[in-house]
């Protein structure tokens, strides 16, 4: 089979190629799954760069998600996959690969009126929202909402979720050029960094309220920004480093407001709920989904061949959609 290799951290552009490898064998318990699409997400470049919190053991294939279908399988779950199409949670990465060995439990049967780009990314994007929105900070109807990078695929699932869920959001930018697209989407407010500091913008929209609840993936200033955004009593998580910067803390503000700041991953969230657990989660993601509230926005397709142009384009900026490898 062929696959997507690096033999050591760096651009994309120079570290990744594609090599022949040896088709997978599953051990008992696990699945081999012949991929579809797989998606280009920030994460999955963040390992190729050496960036990522936990990094595999080099030479290495990306993919932490995908769409395919089960071709083998060992065990009595396991079998019972063969033939049924899955979205293939791959803890490890691995799964810019034409074939795939995983954990049978990772391979989630999909609807079938779900198309392969909203398979493909069904899980990484989903699933962080409702575990962060809804499960974590728990944000009630009418409350203010604040999130960065909002012009990213999972800013605009929160942007959408919020108007579902009954919530309000407060989304920033960095591009001006990018407010008009998330006012038409339904972002109750979107400021752009080049109007100012987040807080004093935050403060206006607010009437001095500010917020209780926030979202951060970039740190620097811009995470800087959204924590001194916060009233008392509030809960801000960060989810990313996209600056590879520090958010600065003032820990006056945290000691005499009760403000919160925690990391979260969805790898250890979903490590701390149970498989039963886990199944009303998968479902309420393919309803949401299948409604349109997480939807992925489709972007342009490139076979594995063309990796190099294809990890650009993930990273291009004002890009149409999610970019899938297709297989």
């Amino acid at each position: 089979m062929r696959a997507i290799r690096f033999d050591r951290f760096g651009e994309p552009s120079e570290v990744l190629r594609v090599e022949d490898r040896p088709d997978p064998e599953p051990r008992f318990g696990e699945v081999v799954v012949r991929m579809t699409a797989t998606p280009i997400n920030p994460s999955d470049l963040l390992v190729v760069r050496g960036l990522y919190g936990v990094l595999p053991q080099l030479p290495a294939t990306p993919g932490f998600e995908g769409v395919g279908v089960v071709e083998d399988g060992r065990g009595p779950i396991a079998k019972l996959l063969v033939g049924r199409r899955v979205a293939v949670i791959n803890q490890a990465g691995g799964n810019w690969a034409e074939r795939v060995c995983v954990p049978a439990l990772r391979a989630i049967p999909v609807p079938a009126d779900l198309p392969d780009d909203q398979a493909a990314s069904f899980f990484v994007n989903p699933a962080t929202v409702l575990a962060m929105v809804r499960h974590v900070l728990q944000v009630p109807r009418g409350a203010w909402l604040l999130q960065s990078a909002a012009g990213s695929a999972l800013g605009k699932m929160i942007i959408k979720l919020g108007i579902h869920d009954g919530f309000r959001t407060i989304n920033v930018v960095r591009r001006p050029s990018a407010i008009a697209e998330l006012q038409a989407l339904g972002g109750d407010a979107v400021i752009s960094t080049t109007d100012g500091p987040i807080e004093r913008q935050v403060e206006e929209i607010t009437g001095g309220a500010m917020v209780r609840y926030a979202l951060d993936p970039v740190g620097g200033d811009i995470g800087t920004g959204v924590f001194n955004s916060l009233a008392a009593d509030s809960r801000m998580l960060v989810y990313g480093t996209l600056s590879n910067e520090p958010i600065r803390v003032d820990s006056r503000r945290m000691i005499a407001g009760k403000r919160v700041v925690e990391g979260f991953w969805l790898g250890h969230w979903m490590q701390g709920r149970s498989k039963i657990k886990a199944v009303p989660l998968f479902r309420e993601i393919a309803r949401l989904i299948r409604s349109g509230v997480l939807s992925t926005d489709p972007g342009p397709r490139f076979p594995l061949e063309a990796i190099q142009p294809a990890a650009r384009a993930a990273e291009a900026i004002g890009k149409a959609g999610k970019v899938l490898l297709t297989l």
